[in-house]
């Protein structure tokens, strides 16, 4: 089942483009991985995939919740706050299930829902697919966790709303090869018990079974002309040049006649946002 899917996607400031022509379908089960240069968009267009972030250009239908990870300057560990406090607060947030929605949130989220009062650091771990040892102490506060440690508890707090999109950003930041790979890994094992996961990073470790959309690649560079057709006097000149009138003015650069905008109230970093959302806006 498609929980997401974006054509033509993108975003258009005064300062220029933040993010244009994406396509990226994210089905239930799968993972994929933003990649690109700093300053290409990923952050941005996973805040747009999740409903927290609009957009100037194409159409962007979202099936189900969605939830944040960690997302450096949006959503992020409280510092003063312990592991075990964050995974108390967000249940006490959430509340029960409502009946009407219980057989639409995931097993794991509802036995964690419902334990909060007993022992919801491991309910909420087990859920997250850990098994055996925790990944962090539950008295750590979020001021000491590494940055590895922050991902995790991102995304195990994702997982407690029952969402069908877990998107988290930067993902591979102040981590060592090591930590890089059980990341991947576990971003896998979530999209293995049914998430659409998507993620950005800087690369992507050659075993993850992520699929990778590049943001900000420079276009190909045109192959070079024949030797006799350079020396030809039938050979472009700067007159054949395309001049102002061929060249896509803003009118073009805009996008298509399908716009669609983002939510204009974006949900807050640990609300879930609408689950059956369409955004097809025309302008």
């Amino acid at each position: 089942m498609v929980v997401v899917e974006a054509r033509g996607l993108g975003l258009r400031t005064r300062r220029g483009w933040v993010f244009r022509d994406v396509d990226l379908t994210a089905a239930a089960g799968e993972l994929h991985a933003v990649t690109g240069p700093p300053g290409s968009g990923r952050t941005s267009l996973l805040l747009a995939l999740a409903g927290r972030f609009p957009t100037s250009e194409g159409r962007l239908t979202r099936h189900g919740p969605a939830a944040l990870g960690q997302v450096a300057g949006v959503h992020e560990p409280d510092p003063a706050l312990t592991v075990a406090e964050h995974v108390r607060e967000r249940l006490l947030l959430l509340g029960p299930v409502p009946r009407r929605r219980r057989q639409l949130v995931p097993v794991a989220a509802l036995r964690a829902r419902r334990a909060y009062r007993r022992d919801a650091f491991a309910a909420a771990i087990a859920g997250a697919g850990f098994t055996g040892e925790a990944p962090f102490d539950p008295d750590t506060r979020g001021r000491d966790l590494t940055p590895l440690e922050r991902q995790v508890l991102g995304l195990v707090l994702a997982t407690l709303g029952g969402p069908r999109l877990i998107v988290a950003d930067d993902v591979d930041a102040g981590c060592d090869a090591p930590e890089r790979a059980r990341l991947w890994a576990t971003l896998a094992r979530l999209a293995d018990q049914g998430y659409a996961v998507v993620a950005s990073a800087r690369a992507v470790e050659a075993d993850s079974p992520a699929i990778v959309h590049r943001l900000g690649d420079p276009p190909a560079a045109p192959s070079p002309p024949d030797e006799a057709a350079a020396g030809s006097p039938e050979a472009a000149g700067p007159s054949e040049a395309a001049g102002p009138s061929e060249a896509a003015g803003p009118s073009e650069a805009a996008g298509s006649s399908e716009v669609a905008a983002g939510s204009s109230t974006a949900a807050g970093p640990g609300d879930e946002t609408d689950p059956t959302e369409t955004v097809e806006v025309a302008r």
